[in-house]
């Protein structure tokens, strides 16, 4: 009777288990084959994982399974061999633990929206319970588990008239943003996410739990910050926070028409801004949606998004040029409140699948403007529904105070693609993202930001793009060292290889 109720706790079922790849033999002994494999890893998952695990442990075919493998961007489908949703520190080290032994990956999973590589076949450990935050308005810090979003922490820290470093969408997990980077709506005034990190609490293959700071496991801190999930999972992180309470900001929206009016003149409106003045230009084709203002609805805009760090008064003066560069369809710039920012780009909120492309840009000059327009704009072919230019530069150009693994610093502009997977023609919006990028190559850096690469990008080259050859070789050599097996590779993988390779 024990037995069973704990197994009613923990959602194991030992009928049921995910398929295993078997060698080719005939259909009725492979199916034979097949499920003595999964009534095996079922018994070694009841008998080795679940007593050890407070959450709970499923397996294919359980209530919540599929739940529990799924996040934001459904570009890819999991098919964990199990999934521990876990309740806390001690529900991880178990899994990796029991991932160790059975030389088996992991993988992890909060709100999804940065989906690279399939979790087909690994322990999935989801995190979304462990949404703890607490804050130190003293020390202007924020403790925050490894499930909360963006959204739990501005809301508790506004409690204190502080805010931290957060993205386009408060619905993001802060954790995984932080460690790919964290390009946020501060990010021109106070550099990376990442950049303000000040510890970490990671388990590391075996099951090993370990406080990293500057201090201590010193080359593990350095290269969490920017080399994302390569290295364990994350419990929990201190990040700093900062005395803002409110912006000047919000959407300028003008005609499709008015395109390369609009774009020259924020081209040229970027190299006069402070560096408290974050921003970035979408050229969006809205769908017809119930949801949307009638003046975006089945439109093709140019979206100016503005997130200025100043008065009302400073910030409007500084708009002004973006202003008369055109007649606008709607303007929403006006003083919020940091817990409102989600407005700024008004990020869709609903999963749906996403292909995703990006490139960095040293330069945006008039003749970048006409290249891109060729490609996305109003008298284009385009079938992406989102192609954007994120002005880069200020602190996040500048090395941090503790230096890091966050590469790409010399670029001033991030060019970001997004289509819909769903459409009749899912190449049709991969090819022609690809060559957007290649057509915008002249004006490329070369590099990219780890957070903006979907799962097209996922490759060797990709990743070690963005980094420098000496962070790369340094984050190899990490790598090495706390995960030889390449446990944690689920993700935009950092594969421990010969560095003369690089």
């Amino acid at each position: 009777m024990a037995r069973a109720a704990r197994d009613q706790r923990v959602g194991v079922r030992h009928d049921r288990a995910p398929s295993t790849p078997v060698p080719s033999v005939p259909a009725a002994e492979s199916r034979a084959v097949g499920a003595d494999r999964r009534r095996g890893f079922g018994a070694t998952v009841h008998d080795e994982l679940a007593p050890h695990v407070r959450g709970e442990v499923l397996l294919a075919g359980d209530a919540g399974y599929e739940e529990a493998s799924s996040g934001y961007n459904l570009v890819l489908e999991h098919h964990p061999a199990v999934v521990v949703r876990a309740s806390g520190p001690a529900d991880v080290m178990s899994a990796v633990a029991f991932a160790t032994r059975h030389e088996t990956p992991v993988s992890v999973l909060n709100t999804g929206h940065s989906t690279a590589v399939s979790a087909d076949g690994s322990v999935l450990i989801n995190t979304r319970r462990m949404q703890g935050v607490r804050i130190d308005p003293h020390q202007r810090v924020a403790r925050l588990e490894a499930g909360a979003t963006w959204d739990r922490v501005i809301h508790e820290a506004s409690a204190f008239g502080l805010a931290p470093l957060s993205g386009s969408s408060s619905s993001v997990g802060a954790v995984g943003y932080t460690l790919g980077g964290g390009l946020g709506l501060l990010g021109r005034g106070f550099g990376y996410a990442a950049d303000h990190v000040r510890s970490i609490d990671i388990v590391t293959a075996h099951g090993t739990l370990r406080q990293v700071t500057p201090e201590q496991y010193a080359d593990l801190f350095w290269a969490l910050r920017g080399g994302k999930g390569n290295f364990g999972v994350i419990t929990s992180m201190e990040i700093d926070l900062f005395p803002v309470t409110r912006l000047y900001a919000g959407g300028l929206y003008f005609r499709g028409s008015d395109a390369k009016e609009v774009l020259n003149a924020y081209r040229r409106w970027t190299r006069t801004v402070p560096e408290a003045m974050t921003s970035s230009l979408a050229l969006i084709r809205f769908p017809w949606g119930a949801e949307l203002p009638d003046e975006l609805r089945g439109r093709f805009v140019v979206h100016v998004r503005i997130a200025h760090d100043g008065t009302a008064e400073e910030g409007e003066r500084l708009i002004r040029p973006l202003r008369d560069a055109a007649a606008t369809v709607l303007d929403t710039v006006a003083d919020v409140p940091y817990t409102s920012t989600d407005g700024i780009h008004s990020d869709p909120v609903e999963p749906f699948p996403l292909l995703e492309r990006s490139s960095c840009l040293r330069e945006l000059d008039e003749d970048a403007v006409d290249a891109l327009l060729h490609m996305v704009g109003p008298d284009s072919t385009c079938p992406m529904r989102l192609v954007e230019l994120r002005h880069l530069g200020g602190a996040l150009g500048r090395e941090p105070r503790t230096p890091n693994a966050v590469g790409n610093r010399d670029a001033r502009f991030l060019l970001y693609t997004a289509g819909p997977a769903t459409a009749v023609d899912v190449d049709e919006v991969r090819d022609h993202a690809q060559a957007t990028v290649d057509r915008m190559a002249p004006w490329s850096t070369g590099g990219v930001l780890l957070n903006f690469l979907g799962a097209d990008d996922v490759t060797a080259q990709h990743i070690r793009a963005a980094y420098g050859t000496e962070d790369y070789r340094k984050l190899l050599r990490v790598k090495r060292a706390y995960d030889p097996e390449n446990l944690f590779r689920v993700n935009h993988n950092i594969v421990p290889g010969v560095e003369a390779e690089v």
